[in-house]
């Protein structure tokens, strides 16, 4: 049985999809839980993102989008309702093989109209990819006017003392 705690992998496993493959964003499916797991902890390790449990990960695999190129996983996020008027983008990495070609961009949109049809106003994001996010359309706001956030997941974030992420909302 796996391990439900947190082991970061030292380095990704290499990717069989060709570089230039085509790719799809679609649901994740729990047989892409592994995959999920290794790019974002691989980027948790190097302290760009929070890392995510094998069991947080199938909770939740159902909020998961991937990019997929040549049958793989190249990339992922998540759409996190918080409250009834925001949710928040989560766990957005794509394999450093895969990065710049707009994958990041082809995840996240998509997220702007599910919270839509879920009838929430404002989506946010606490990033340390700020030019990134701007581009999407996002503004800086202080993080204290994300208080449901603070309250649900800052209180239990290693990095709470030393936070050095940036809050984004999009309304």
């Amino acid at each position: 049985m796996p391990s439900l705690l947190y082991k970061p992998p030292v380095v990704l496993p290499r990717l069989q999809a060709r570089p230039n493959a085509q790719v799809i964003v679609r649901r994740a499916r729990v047989g892409d839980v592994t995959r999920l797991y290794e790019i974002i902890n691989y980027y948790a390790a190097r302290g760009d993102m929070l890392p995510k449990t094998l069991d947080q990960l199938y909770n939740r695999v159902r909020s998961f989008s991937v990019a997929e190129a040549d049958g793989e996983v190249v990339g992922c996020v998540a759409l996190q309702i918080v409250w009834a008027d925001m949710a928040e983008v989560v766990s957005l990495a794509v394999h450093p093989d895969f990065q710049g070609r707009g994958l990041g961009r082809q995840l996240v949109e998509p997220l702007f109209d599910e919270a839509s049809d879920l009838g929430i106003p404002t989506v946010y994001a606490l990033t340390l990819q700020v030019g990134f996010f701007r581009s999407l359309g996002f503004r800086e706001v202080p993080r204290l006017r994300l208080p449901h956030k603070i309250w649900q997941d800052c209180v239990n974030c290693p990095k709470q003392d030393h936070c050095d992420e940036i809050a984004m909302v999009r309304p």
